[in-house]
């Protein structure tokens, strides 16, 4: 049976940038975004990547999510984390019965995505290159990193070979695994520590290896850490994060895994978090509830204390109501006991 086209829902950094290179290697691909002016750019003069990892202009189709038609058998979910029940709930009249609905996001959004559609038309995915959405009909992809694939129970599928092998013709590295809660559960605990480099307006390089601040980066990974094992996740490292150093509380390996972090992202194109770019260019609000916060009301279901959590949260919704600069003096009041 034909796979059929390939229906990418959120067109920003990394829905358009694997759609585009999928576009590139002669797939048939739809991109749904909400935001007109991007639609229209892409349908004029399609989607261009720019950066160190290869350029190019590719042609694509674009729509807006009023104006899709049919139903597909597979459905690339990209959009931001507290829009994805709203973009779930849009998406579901177009997936095939047949069909699956793959989560390239942050945070634990298949538990959301699995509400609406079904865990069987559910897969989990983890990405961790860098890219971001630099104009209409423009996105840069900063560097390669860690892409991960596979089934919410951990099976080895048809349909998750056949992704795993769409994956690769994106990142040949890309992983096929029987685990993805564990590699989900271990970029949360590295997205903590970015959501506290966006605190400030340095880059994640240089606000990882401010040596002051290592407690703060130490505290918020072991939180997430402690909050997947209460939930029997085991979770994966990659690009330098060291789970099982946070976990232990290991002052050394923790040191390590910051120094491999500091050193993984001075190799990037891109400099700072998306959520530093939502902070001070795009100003518009965070993922910090769906991405942070979830973890802190589960660590209040399952017993697990965490204070740094839930005073990160509350710094970034200081700096989104204005209340807050993004400065070291904010980094500092995680300091604060």
């Amino acid at each position: 049976m034909s796979e059929g086209p390939i229906l990418i829902w959120g067109a920003g950094a990394i829905g358009g940038t694997l759609g585009a290179y999928w576009a590139r290697a002669g797939h048939d691909v739809l991109f749904v975004d909400r935001d007109v002016d991007h639609v229209a750019a892409m349908n004029a003069d399609g989607l261009l990547i720019e950066g160190p990892v290869g350029e190019f202009r590719q042609a694509v189709r674009a729509a807006t999510p009023d104006a899709v038609r049919g139903t597909f058998r597979r459905i690339v979910l990209a959009v931001k984390a507290h829009h994805t029940d709203e973009a779930t709930r849009q998406l579901a009249a177009h997936l095939d019965p047949d069909g699956y609905v793959l989560s390239a996001q942050n945070g634990l959004n298949e538990i959301a995505i699995a509400r609406v559609v079904g865990e069987g038309r559910t897969m989990g995915c983890f990405v961790n290159f860098g890219a971001d959405y630099l104009a209409p009909g423009r996105i840069l992809r900063g560097n390669r990193a860690a892409v991960v694939v596979g089934e919410l129970d951990g099976a080895r599928t048809p349909r998750v070979e056949a992704m795993h092998a769409l994956l690769r013709e994106f990142e040949p590295d890309a992983v096929l695994t029987d685990d993805i809660w564990g590699y989900l559960w271990g970029k949360l605990g590295y997205g903590a520590l970015l959501f506290a480099t966006a605190l400030t307006n340095e880059s994640i390089a240089d606000a990882l290896a401010s040596e002051r601040h290592r407690p703060v980066f130490a505290a918020l990974g072991r939180e997430v850490m402690m909050v997947a094992v209460r939930r029997n996740v085991r979770p994966r490292g990659f690009n330098g994060f060291d789970p099982e150093a946070f976990a232990a509380g290991d002052a050394a390996g923790i040191a390590r895994s910051i120094d491999a972090m500091v050193s993984f992202n001075r190799g990037s194109a891109k400099t700072h978090s998306g959520i530093w770019r939502d902070l001070a260019v795009r100003k518009r609000k965070t993922e910090v509830d769906a991405q942070i916060g979830i973890i802190a009301g589960i660590g209040r279901e399952v017993g697990v204390p965490t204070p740094s959590l839930e005073r990160l949260v509350a710094l970034i919704h200081a700096i989104e109501d204005g209340k807050r600069p993004l400065d070291w003096s904010t980094l500092d009041a995680m300091l604060q006991p």
